[in-house]
Order: structure tokens, then C-alpha cells, then sequence
């Protein structure tokens, strides 16, 4: 008999959403195909923009642990709502041998089809990834073009160390050294 954990999630504690309905239809759909629960896990109050959650982190200890081997949420979005982190997140729980149901959305990792789906679902996250890479670099070309600056900004002498002060007017009293890093030094004799 499989071992399975729910998760459950709600956003707010404020009264108006209630994760019991979440694992009512957990329950329901575990015991229809004789899996035993083992755990639930609920965080309550927490976005699901979070990576880490007290509940979904003792979760994934379980995972971890081997002590699940099946996990049960109600919808993807009440576990992650980045998909980077629910690629991370199916991609570990595949390297432990853990498959992931997706109650509403129709996303069974423990059939051959929803496997699937988790393939393409984490070759269109590989492919954002790179998209976005492209952008960046695409984006830091064009500034290069304008003329802007890029890195970090230099300090400013008003909030400049002490030491970066006095190697600053040491560089700049020495012929030669420090030149071309402090603007408007007196380049010496010895400069070309």
C-alpha cells in the first residue's frame, strides 16, 4: 500500500478560505485507490509565491526522509506559483522516486502520460530560462552601445573609507600610478 502525504494551502486567515476543502477531496481521491495517508501538511496564511513554508518544508523533509511515496495537492497553484520552483521542486521529488498528483489539474505523475506532461512542462521552464538569458544580454549590448555604465558605481568620496581616501591622494601624489583610476590626477612625467 502506497504511503501518501497531502498539502494543502491557504493564503489567508482570515476565515474565508478553508484548506478542509482542499483535503476533503484529497482524502477522497487517495482512498479511492487504496493509498494510506500518512501526513497532511496544510500552511495557512502563506503565499505560494514562497519557496520555503513551515509546512511544505517539513514536507519535503518527509520526502526526504522516505517516508512518503506518493504526494497529493489539490492544485498546482496552491503548491508553487513559480514555475521555477515547481520544476525544482517535481524534479526532486523524481529523483526520490516520490510522484506527484496534481488533483484538479489533471497532472498524475504516477501514470505514463503525466509523466509526460512533467517533460514538457520543465523543457518550456528550461526554455523561459533561456529566453530570459537572451533578453539580459540582449538588454546589457544596448546599454553598452548608449554608453552607459554598467557594474557597480564608484564610491563617492563622501562616503569613501578612509583608506580608499588616502590611497586615492597617495596614487594621485606618485608620478604614474593611478592615472587612469583617479580623474583629473596629474599624470607625471614617467606617463606616456
Amino acid at each position: 500500500m502506497k504511503r501518501v502525504a497531502l498539502y494543502a494551502r491557504v493564503s489567508t486567515l482570515n476565515g474565508h478560505q478553508d484548506p478542509e476543502m482542499q483535503l476533503r477531496e484529497l482524502r477522497e481521491f487517495a482512498g479511492a485507490r487504496g493509498w494510506q495517508i500518512v501526513a497532511e501538511f496544510t500552511d495557512r496564511g502563506v503565499s505560494g509565491s514562497k519557496d520555503r513554508r513551515p509546512q511544505l518544508d517539513r514536507l519535503m523533509d518527509a520526502a526526504r526522509s522516505r517516508k512518503i511515496d506518493v504526494l497529493i495537492v489539490w492544485k498546482l497553484d496552491r503548491f508553487a506559483r513559480s514555475l521555477k520552483h515547481m520544476v525544482v521542486a517535481l524534479s526532486e521529488f523524481e529523483s526520490l522516486g516520490v510522484p506527484f498528483v496534481s488533483l484538479r489539474d489533471n497532472l498524475d505523475l504516477t501514470t505514463p502520460s503525466g509523466r509526460l506532461m512533467f517533460h514538457v512542462v520543465s523543457a518550456m521552464a528550461e526554455f523561459e530560462r533561456a529566453l530570459i538569458q537572451e533578453r539580459v544580454r540582449a538588454g546589457l549590448q544596448h546599454a553598452r552601445a548608449k554608453g552607459k555604465r554598467l557594474g557597480r558605481p564608484t564610491v563617492a568620496m563622501a562616503t569613501a573609507s578612509r583608506t580608499t581616501l588616502w590611497r586615492r591622494q597617495r596614487d594621485a601624489s606618485t608620478p604614474g600610478i593611478g592615472a587612469t583610476v583617479v580623474p583629473g590626477a596629474n599624470p607625471g612625467p614617467y606617463s606616456e
